[in-house]
């Protein structure tokens, strides 16, 4: 089965397609480091929402969605951006934790997979 990657560096590529799988490298807020915690939320599933699409799929076809917040105080102001944008019919599995991302200026990562 062949492996595809997209938008590749030295460390990492941002889409891998293998199969009928597609893997999200784990995405956060670039167009809104240090914004609040919904504005990151929101940049962060426009992108997945591009990534998904480039690869062929959707939200409602993700199949798993992992969540790290720096302060999990912020949990309920994720969680209103995130259930406006999920596809409520086709929820994926999901896991959501505290720690400490790479850079203060972020707050939120988020990484999904989801069938092609």
């Amino acid at each position: 089965m062949s492996v595809t990657r997209k938008h590749s560096g030295p460390r990492m590529s941002q889409i891998v397609v293998h199969g009928d799988t597609v893997y999200l490298a784990g995405q956060v807020a670039l167009d809104a480091p240090g914004a609040s915690v919904a504005d990151q939320t929101r940049d962060i599933l426009q992108r997945i929402d591009q990534f998904l699409a480039e690869a062929g799929s959707s939200k409602s076809k993700a199949l798993a969605a992992t969540i790290w917040l720096a302060d999990m105080d912020t949990f309920n102001e994720m969680n209103e951006v995130w259930d406006a944008w999920i596809d409520a019919d086709n929820p994926p599995a999901r896991a959501c934790v505290e720690a400490r991302l790479a850079a203060p200026q972020f707050t939120v990562e988020i990484m999904v997979t989801a069938a092609v």
